[in-house]
């Protein structure tokens, strides 16, 4: 049960910095999504009312549950104080006003949270707690085995001319991974020419996965296949795409902007967590918090380490 709850000013700056950070719904519903540790709250939210009236309903139920949502209240703190970028509202008509007016809502809300130190300090020592138990089970000889044997069976893809071959091996590879952190990696993986599709679940939320290897960056035309999906699927369903070589700029740009409902990894992703220098449920958690606070879809691996 929280010992201290979060002071009324605070969720009233908090309803503010939220409503005017983001203009449409849409994005609104993106950063949520990214940010909540069950996305699927936002399925009981009025989604066709007014954007202030929908952050009302949520703040209003997180808060009166504090012993289930506390934990997501802080978490939404912090991810609003810390945004600093909003070229995202400047781009709009009347922007600069608009982006005025979230960043002073913003700046508001982040002096408030100064006040929560004991709160944020308890929040920090849950996450830290997680982050030693997983260094903790890469340390295990049976983790550490399991990393090596994919490790080397990665390597020896990467050298690999059957280029179908490869597929179905790598296809493996991704699974083993998956399984052995835990993220439920769904039977309907496949693997068509080079590209895997597959679905897997991590942090309450449903993912599809695309992965990708040839020769050139993955472009746009194949995001938008990927996005084309995701926009079937339930609003709280997002996409991580694996593209062995990478992303040419403008496919990440052309899906960095607006509702963003991917994130992605490349090779050099997959070799860090295979050695690991970091473990793969941290790293999607960087790359989320990354794409909710700055759009950036594409987070790299030397950026994180």
């Amino acid at each position: 049960m929280p010992r201290t709850k979060i002071a009324s000013a605070a969720i009233v700056a908090l309803r503010e910095a939220l409503t005017t950070l983001y203009w449409y719904k849409g994005d609104l519903r993106s950063f949520l999504t990214s940010t909540l540790t069950n996305p699927a709250l936002l399925n009981r939210l009025n989604w066709g009312d007014y954007k202030r009236n929908v952050v009302g309903q949520l703040i209003g139920f997180l808060e009166s549950r504090p012993d289930e949502y506390q934990a997501d209240l802080l978490k939404l703190m912090t991810e609003v104080a810390r945004v600093d970028d909003f070229s995202h509202l400047e781009r709009l008509e009347g922007g600069r006003q608009k982006a005025a007016t979230a960043r002073a809502a913003v700046r508001a809300l982040r002096k408030l949270t100064q006040a929560h130190e004991s709160l944020f300090d308890e929040q920090k020592q849950m996450e830290e707690r997680r982050r030693k138990a997983h260094e903790e089970m890469l340390r295990t000889t049976a983790v550490r085995t399991k990393l090596d044997a994919l490790t080397k069976d990665f390597f020896k893809l990467l050298g690999s001319e059957q280029l179908q071959q490869r597929g179905f091996r790598l296809e493996k590879v991704i699974r083993d991974l998956f399984e052995l952190f835990d993220l439920d990696p769904r039977a309907s993986f496949k693997i068509v020419g080079e590209q895997i599709d597959g679905a897997f679940t991590f942090d309450a939320t449903d993912y599809l996965f695309e992965g990708k290897w040839q020769q050139e960056p993955v472009g746009a035309a194949d995001l938008d296949v990927l996005a084309g999906k995701l926009s079937r699927k339930l609003d709280n369903t997002l996409g991580l795409f694996l593209s062995i070589n990478g992303f040419s700029e403008d496919g990440v740009r052309a899906h960095s902007s607006g509702r963003r409902l991917m994130i992605l990894m490349d090779g050099s992703d997959i070799m860090a967590v295979l050695e690991g220098r970091i473990d793969l449920i941290q790293l999607l958690l960087r790359k989320r918090r990354e794409a909710s606070q700055t759009g950036n879809i594409y987070l790299r691996i030397h950026e994180i380490l």
